[in-house]
């Protein structure tokens, strides 16, 4: 665990909820993403363990996938006056409650509405414990989803733009939107900001900045050569999540989720319209058994 300036926590969490950022001073709060909605009261568990008793002045969603803001609701109703700041192009969403821009219908996953009071844009920011954080767009994984970054400090809170390891899904890509461009640029910003730090979105804080950009910008590479290996990736991801959150479901019943989830028929019809939807779904799960990401047994899959 890297030490961090006063008054700012990082708190990593499993792959379910996204990790949160807290930031305070004597004179506000502010906590960066929510985690999953069932985490919900193990997130106000730990926030409340660190303020004691101070209230929570402001959340800021980095953007708006349900393992960033799924606990927005529950805190809403623990911190009445909460603010809750989230991306500019999802004002709309959140405002009507689309569960279907949202992603919440085509991931097959839930996110229980919450109200937002401000928006972020690019430029934007904020002063605490006299330093001043900034607000970048960093469109790829998410199109709308935004990067923080403490200029005197020089840390990025980087969401699922930049990980150790990787980045996230570029999920434009599944509904047939070129978007690996731009996860190519927001790569870009992040070497220009040369930051001292780094604090994703999930995994790990790290410091070498530039063997993760290499290694994201490799990656990155492979998908744009092969863009069956981002459908591949995808679909592992949403199935993924999908056991972390049950851990365990018969066979049936996790085939009946995955025919109501849009995301997953998207990435068959498009990767491989030579199989019907159950057989590429039987495949996706004996691929998951092969990483040890689960174990089928008793018409059961069980999370690992």
């Amino acid at each position: 665990m890297h030490t961090l300036p006063y008054g700012i926590t990082f708190l990593e969490r499993g792959w379910l909820s996204s990790n949160n950022v807290l930031i305070q001073d004597e004179h506000k709060a502010i906590l960066v993403d929510t985690g999953y909605w069932t985490h919900a009261d193990q997130t106000e568990r730990l926030i409340r363990g660190i303020l004691n008793n101070r209230a929570l002045d402001i959340i800021i969603n980095t953007h708006l996938h349900s393992d960033h803001c799924g606990g927005n609701a529950h805190l809403q109703q623990s911190y009445s006056e909460v603010q809750t700041l989230i991306p500019a192009g999802q004002v709309a969403f959140v405002d009507t409650w689309d569960a279907e821009a949202l992603t919440y219908a085509p991931t097959g996953q839930y996110c229980p509405p919450f109200y937002r009071t401000g928006i972020l844009n690019n430029g934007d920011g904020f002063k605490i414990n006299a330093t001043f954080w900034r607000v970048i767009t960093a469109p790829g994984h998410d199109p709308h989803s935004i990067i923080l970054f403490n200029e005197e400090d020089r840390i990025l809170i980087s969401a699922d733009a930049l990980w150790e390891n990787g980045f996230g899904v570029v999920f434009p890509e599944i509904e047939g939107n070129k978007a690996f461009d731009e996860v190519q640029s927001t790569l870009q910003i992040i070497e220009q900001l040369k930051p001292s730090i780094v604090l994703p979105g999930h995994g790990s804080s790290f410091k070498d900045v530039s063997a993760a950009l290499a290694r994201a910008r490799s990656r990155l590479k492979q998908f744009k050569n092969s863009p069956e290996k981002h459908a591949a990736y995808a679909a592992k991801v949403l199935l993924k999540f999908k056991l972390l959150e049950l851990q365990k479901i018969k066979t049936e019943t996790f085939y009946t989720w995955a025919f109501n989830c849009s995301y997953l028929k998207l990435l068959q019809k498009e990767y491989a319209p030579q199989m019907s939807f159950k057989s590429w779904f039987e495949f996706q799960c004996i691929s998951l058994t092969k990483s040890n990401a689960c174990r089928i047994e008793d018409n059961c899959i069980i999370n690992i």
